[in-house]
């Protein structure tokens, strides 16, 4: 019998620290290794403690904390640790990326491309290895517009940013390694907080154009930007990590790629609408180009009260559609299905509401977590 040993990387994002706490509860034998950076270590080390509070001490004690950074030679753990590491993990979880749409080039590639590359040569290693989960990105279709299906990667597209293009530019070197290794692809859109707390670790990207709505110590009326009809691509993160670990679980799965999203999202206007609807705000009715919207955000004054990133906007009016057959028909009869928006809206508002009051501050960021690498 294989014992299994997870290895995790991402951590401690918010999403990897969800997915920790569901593989250890689904599994009392399970050993997880997790690679966490240096600038990270405390982080790591204070939510341990909250799963030997919260989940249970015998829970904590099969985590096992590995300082490192997946950018360095052997991902920068000792010897010892490498050939652990090697000999004993069954699956692998590779969710450390850099998520920033403004990151620059050179920085994007180091963690994005060859951080997986590195993690993929060390897969290769593995004699005990079952499967290699990557955390890829919806994004990866770049400006392709219509719909997008899960086998489609490089389709001629070109991108936005660099953080498109080197989740591309991963994801290739991911598929021309499954040659070799067991792999598996999740490919999730934006990850919005709980669908049941609404709680959330940043607000940034997406979710901050309703937090302009919801949570501004000022009331708002916020433009519509562009005309509304694209959908908008949100999931919360119980359903991202449910989905991934029944996903995980299926043999089939091997070989594959799921688009884990929304498989009837909501347009743009009407997410907005609903949005302002659980603030008690105005719903916004005209719509304004990307382009004036853009120099709104500008504005000293609510830039200071959320600064979103422009590039946002872009994402608000494109239509694309991603076909989620594999994940689809991978989670039927399980029980695991994506919320409405429309069922827990009002959770993440209600949250981000409470995160204003805690903070007091004159911004929604929380700007001492460093985000970087973690997803």
């Amino acid at each position: 019998m294989i014992h299994r040993h997870a290895f995790l990387t991402g951590y401690p994002g918010f999403i990897a620290r969800r997915l920790l706490r569901k593989l250890l509860s689904a599994d009392d034998s399970l050993r997880v290794s997790v690679l966490v950076e240096a600038s990270r270590l405390v982080h790591a080390q204070d939510d341990l403690r909250l799963i030997e509070r919260q989940v249970s001490p015998e829970a904590a004690h099969r985590v096992q904390l590995l300082t490192g950074d997946v950018t360095a030679m052997d991902l920068g753990l000792s010897g010892p640790e490498f050939r652990e590491v090697v000999n004993g993990v069954t699956e692998v979880f590779h969710l450390a990326a850099i998520h920033q749409l403004g990151v620059d080039r050179p920085t994007a590639t180091r963690v994005n491309v060859l951080g997986t590359q590195n993690m993929l040569d060390m897969a290769a290693s593995m004699r005990k290895l079952r499967r290699f989960m990557h955390f890829s990105s919806a994004y990866v279709s770049g400006r392709r517009e219509g719909v997008v299906m899960e086998d489609e990667l490089d389709a001629g597209q070109t991108f936005r940013n660099p953080y498109e293009a080197t989740k591309f530019e991963a994801e290739k070197r991911v598929v021309a390694a499954s040659a070799n290794l067991p792999i598996t692809i999740i490919r999730p859109p934006a990850v919005v907080g709980d669908s049941k707390t609404g709680e959330i670790d940043r607000f940034d990207g997406v979710y901050h154009i309703g937090l302009l709505l919801a949570a501004s110590p000022v009331p708002i009326s916020f433009p519509l930007p562009g005309q509304g009809v694209a959908p908008l691509h949100i999931i919360p993160v119980d359903y991202l990590v449910d989905a991934v670990h029944v996903i995980t679980e299926q043999p089939d799965t091997l070989g594959r790629t799921f688009h884990v999203v929304d498989p009837n999202p909501l347009s743009v206007e009407r997410v907005f609408s609903r949005v302002a609807g659980a603030a008690g705000r105005k719903t916004p009715r005209y719509g304004v180009s990307p382009n004036i919207t853009k120099a709104l955000l500008r504005i000293p004054g609510l830039e200071r009260i959320a600064p979103v990133n422009h590039q946002v906007i872009d994402y608000l009016n494109h239509l694309a559609f991603y076909n989620s057959k594999n994940t689809m028909e991978t989670l039927e009869g399980t029980g695991v299905h994506c919320p409405s928006f429309e069922t827990y809206v009002d959770n993440l508002v209600r949250y981000a509401r409470d995160y204003w009051t805690r903070s007091g501050s004159r911004t929604l960021v929380d700007s001492s977590r460093p985000t970087s690498r973690l997803s």
